[in-house]
């Protein structure tokens, strides 16, 4: 665990303000390693250069880079090509594209949207516009009071009528890992299209794409290691092939004339503009960093964390965890008492502690639980059971105030 911290700038104790700070709020963006910065610092020093429209030098190195990324990203995902792999601004942006440009051509009046009563506002919202402008409704599936998606009535709810299905993979709210293989063969048996929200998965599970088969998935770099300003799109080829762009100019286009626009091949086609380059080409030191740890390890210990960190918690008087279902990621929501979530954010942040508090972008999930938020612990492979002791002992010394 030394060794790994000694990757990460933030542990160094270089800056007076970070080496006083317990890091848990790893479910809004992780920490960054050295190997992903100095990579990302290098292109922006010395290899600055746009992408696939110059050919001198410094264009052919950031060109080159630029696709390994996209190559590195078939490869962890075990996507069938390079043309399936999108980049975008953040998974929000990709979830976005898909309900634009698929759900324009697919959905009818009456037609359905399925959601789950955990999504994240970005994976809600876009559906919603694109139900406006369609006539499509939306449905929900619901879930029990442990965090647990109901299968049985997601299952009664699949008809000739639904053409999509958009889950989270983990709820970044509760923990929850949903059993996202066996709703996506559910949902292709009735021929609708399943997008599988990664954004908290990608770096705690492994995901294969063709073993699990969704026909789209997003997740963003910065949960993942990665430079913020930048998402990912998996899609179907054949699909992405089908459907018309997001966006006009720049790099989507073949040829351009007044009269008519020939748009540029797969992955292209879905990229226009200038991406974020630096924060792609930095991207695969991020996925080559998680690589050599390994992802069964990093999902080892971090289970091994949640299931400490759980114990410690529990033995706090009147603390109450929110979210216990029988699979979960290593996040862990809480009340304390009758404290307001804010209060115990900030006397957390007094005594050194970073969490998240609030609604975590996931209002209709506190709607469901009838609070008006929670606190948030969440946990990343560089943390430790130090840390978690840490934890305990600032939320004793809040409920002592109290």
């Amino acid at each position: 665990m030394i060794k790994i911290r000694n990757d990460f700038p933030f542990f160094s104790g270089a800056n007076p303000i970070t080496e006083k700070i317990i890091y848990l709020d790893n479910a809004a963006t992780t920490l960054k390693p050295r190997v992903m910065l100095d990579e990302l610092l290098n292109y922006y020093q010395f290899e600055t250069a746009n992408i696939h429209r110059s050919n001198h030098h410094l264009a052919s190195i950031s060109t080159s880079k630029f696709e390994e990324t996209r190559t590195a990203l078939k490869c962890f995902l075990n996507a069938s090509s390079t043309n399936e792999i999108i980049f975008t601004k953040s998974a929000t942006e990709s979830i976005n594209l898909i309900a634009s440009s698929l759900g324009k051509s697919i959905l009818h009046p009456d037609d359905t949207i399925l959601l789950s009563q955990m999504e994240h506002h970005s994976n809600i919202v876009p559906w919603q516009l694109i139900a406006k402008t369609t006539g499509a409704r939306i449905q929900v599936v619901p879930m029990n009071d442990d965090g647990e998606l109901d299968l049985m009535e997601y299952k009664k709810m699949l008809n000739e009528r639904v053409k999509l299905v958009s889950i989270v993979h983990i709820s970044n709210t509760l923990g929850t890992i949903n059993p996202v293989a066996e709703m996506i063969t559910l949902a292709h048996e009735f021929g609708a299209y399943f997008i599988l929200d990664a954004a908290q998965s990608f770096l705690h599970e492994k995901i294969d794409v063709q073993l699990l088969d969704p026909d789209f998935l997003v997740c963003s770099a910065h949960k993942a290691l990665g430079s913020t300003g930048l998402g990912i799109l998996y899609g179907k080829k054949s699909l992405l092939e089908s459907m018309p762009p997001y966006m006009g100019g720049g790099e989507m286009i073949h040829h351009v004339s007044f009269e008519k626009t020939l748009y540029n091949d797969l992955p292209y086609k879905f990229e226009a503009g200038t991406p974020p380059i630096g924060q792609v080409i930095a991207f695969k030191k991020s996925l080559e960093y998680i690589l050599s740890i390994g992802l069964e390890k990093i999902q080892q210990y971090e289970n091994a964390l949640l299931s400490y960190a759980t114990h410690a918690l529990t033995q706090i008087p009147n603390l109450r965890i929110i979210g216990n279902a029988q699979k979960k990621s290593a996040i862990i929501s809480f009340l304390l008492g009758n404290i307001h979530p804010s209060d115990v954010g900030t006397l957390l942040d007094k005594q050194g502690l970073a969490l998240r508090v609030g609604t975590h972008c996931t209002e209709p999930l506190m709607t469901r639980l009838k609070i008006p938020g929670t606190v948030r612990a969440s946990f990343a492979f560089y943390n430790t059971l130090e840390e978690v002791d840490s934890l305990k002992h600032a939320l004793i010394k809040i409920q002592d105030f109290y």
